[in-house]
């Protein structure tokens, strides 16, 4: 009987929506990969660092085999659990200090401003205050949003000392959910004295960016900044929530190189090294300014399709490379695409969702539809305010990922989609999200 060779790879927060891509990755005959906790488990339940560090020793502890990498493609608290594992269990990872570095708002923006200048003006919001005030410096209009946060979770856009106020109140009142486990993290780092006294569970106000959302995917091998892929980030119309992501970017070149180029100042002095990274920018076409938006310590999994249909290779292998100690670079181009999309149909507005498609019905429509993949986020007659992970002004229905000869080409089967999905939204009402369409 012949050993099995195969790396053994376990990974935290492993759904079945990645499942496809994970298994599409060059090299994936040589991997077995194994769940470590639930997404649930891990974004969704109340519980604590060590809680979840326990189960996932559990896990580990009771498999028989190899441990060859542990990894993750998810925000916090996975990409803390990362290097807190692969610490324990001797596998390859960037250090907690570098995650931290990013994760954390206010400590990122401290280091940023040391190598760069892209980047807004920003101050700490005191919670604590009988009578909050912007920090002196900032400007309307801003954004506020905690240290850490889900998916623009608490992330709010004011004007004016109104919306100030609401905002505070809405972040004061949720900002513990991530916030505490978050200081159980900070608690393990020796913290500069910048840091001193400024905890997970602190606001962050910004200058409001404006112009062309981009992100910057690249990764860290032995020292050396990678970037390997530029998308553009297009939202609904008069609104701040994603309508589409499309890679490649259609961006000048030389608005590329900077971008390029700052990513990579950027990412050297975060210090992150044997890991993946996913940059979200601001390039404004007037005055040809660019500024950097936050920095996720971790590819996009939500970009993963993208670029399997146009490079040939999904983003997860740059990931698995990296924890098998591996050089994760490819050739770009491989795909079977020109242009590919990431779409998020949303619905504007509070309601229950029905005649949700079945798998097979989602399947039907993928073979129907060349170059199409499907996601659900709802669930049959789901209360949309009840779904997890939505951002503050909209709730995505679905997400719908698109491959094709160009950006027509790929509006079309957008739109294609929507309708044959077919779905239908009653008790509908505005809920404070903006206008009440899809």
């Amino acid at each position: 009987m012949s050993r099995d060779l195969r790396k053994n790879i376990f990974i935290l927060g492993l759904d079945e929506a990645n499942l496809r891509t994970l298994e599409a990755v060059p090299d994936a005959r040589h991997h077995r990969l194994h769940p470590l906790l639930s997404v649930k488990e891990l974004q969704e339940d109340e519980t604590t660092v060590d809680e979840l560090l326990a189960r996932a020793r559990a896990v580990l502890d009771a498999h028989e085999g190899s441990i060859d990498a542990i990894v993750g493609y998810w925000d916090f608290p996975v990409s803390t659990l990362v290097p807190l594992l692969s610490a324990e269990y001797g596998t390859t990872s960037t250090s907690l200090e570098s995650v931290v570095k990013c994760e954390h708002k206010y400590w990122s923006r401290l280091e940023q401003r040391k190598v760069i200048d892209e980047h807004p003006r920003f101050g700490i919001v005191d919670l604590d205050s009988d009578d909050p005030r912007p920090p002196d410096g900032v400007d309307f209009p801003m954004w506020l949003k905690p240290a850490l946060a889900y998916s623009s979770e608490l992330a709010f856009g004011v004007s004016d000392m109104r919306e100030f106020r609401t905002a505070v109140d809405e972040i004061r009142a949720g900002i513990g959910r991530v916030g505490k486990p978050f200081e159980a993290i900070l608690d393990l780092l020796e913290l500069p004295p910048e840091m001193a006294g400024v905890g997970g569970q602190v606001c962050l106000a910004e200058e409001a960016m404006t112009g062309i959302q981009v992100a910057v995917e690249g990764y860290v091998h032995r020292g050396e900044v990678t970037v390997y892929g530029v998308l553009d980030s297009i939202n609904y119309p008069d609104s701040s929530s994603f309508l589409r992501h499309q890679y490649p970017s259609t961006l000048p070149a030389p608005v590329l190189q900077r971008l390029h180029e700052v990513s990579e100042r950027t990412m050297r002095q975060i210090g992150m090294d044997s890991a993946t990274f996913s940059i979200e920018f601001f390039y404004d076409p007037k005055t040809a300014g660019i500024s950097l938006l936050e920095i996720n310590p971790r590819h996009s999994q939500s970009h993963a399709e993208m670029f399997d249909f146009v490079d040939g290779v999904p983003n997860h292998h740059r990931m698995f490379r990296l924890a098998l100690g591996g050089d994760p670079a490819v050739p770009p181009g491989g795909g079977r695409y020109k242009v590919a999309a990431k779409w998020y149909y949303r619905w504007f507005g509070e309601g229950r969702v029905h005649q949700v498609p079945t798998a097979e019905d989602i399947a039907a429509i993928e073979r129907d539809i060349p170059g199409v993949r499907i996601d659900m986020v709802p669930s049959e007659g789901q209360r949309l305010s009840t779904v997890k992970g939505q951002d503050s002004y909209s709730y995505e229905v679905a997400h719908i990922f698109t491959g094709g000869a160009d950006e027509d080409d790929i509006r079309r089967k957008f739109d294609r989609c929507v309708a044959a999905l077919g779905l239908s939204f009653d008790e509908t009402e505005p809920g404070g999200r903006g206008r009440n369409s899809s």
